[in-house]
Formats: structure tokens, C-alpha cells, sequence
């Protein structure tokens, strides 16, 4: 989290509404450890690495879907098997589990 605290301050300063997206738990094999984050702000500027590049994404997208949406935090699950994310390109498999809540100053 803390790597990305400046990017964070920057855009709170900027007047810009941010979502941070965690690691919360992992299934079988996973890029990133629980507690990774990511920042993402309302315009789509992204600081951070949950996945490594798997799923980041993804994970943009629902930040964004929370930023300019209803605005309420959720979980999310984002998995492949080891054969289906290496067939895609993908260096992991299993599961990561993902808490996403637009920051409230």
C-alpha cells in the first residue's frame, strides 16, 4: 500500500475520486499476495499491481464501475486454472479474491 500512497495524495489533491482495489485472498497459485494494492482513479490512472498483469484490467474496470456507479465496495474473484491462464499467456493460475471500495476522505 504504501508504494502507492504518493499517486494517491496527488490525486486527493487533484480533487479526483479514487478506488482501491486488495488482495484479500488467494487460492492455489497467485502473483500477488494478500495485501497487494491498487489505486485507481476516477479518470483511469492506475498505481499499484494486484495480479501482476493477469487481471489488472479487469480490476480498472471495476474500480471504475464503483467510482462512477452506485459507489459501494464488493468482493471480487477473478480465477483460471494453471492450463487455462498459461494457455491465454498468463504466468499464474488459481484464484484471487479482491476487495474494491472508492476511498471516502
Amino acid at each position: 500500500m504504501r508504494d502507492i500512497l504518493d499517486d494517491i495524495e496527488r490525486w486527493r489533491h487533484d480533487g479526483r475520486r479514487i478506488a482501491v482495489a486488495r488482495v484479500v485472498d488467494v487460492e492455489g497459485s497467485g502473483p500477488r499476495d494478500p495485501g497487494a494494492s491498487m489505486a485507481v482513479s476516477e479518470d483511469g490512472e492506475v498505481a499499484g499491481s494486484v495480479s501482476g498483469g493477469c487481471v489488472e484490467g479487469a480490476v480498472v474496470g471495476e474500480a471504475l464501475r464503483i467510482l462512477h456507479g452506485d459507489q459501494r465496495p464488493r468482493l471480487v474473484t477473478f480465477g483460471y486454472s494453471d492450463d487455462d491462464a498459461f494457455a491465454v499467456g498468463l504466468t499464474c493460475g488459481g484464484t484471487i479474491h479482491l476487495f474494491i471500495e472508492p476511498l471516502d476522505w
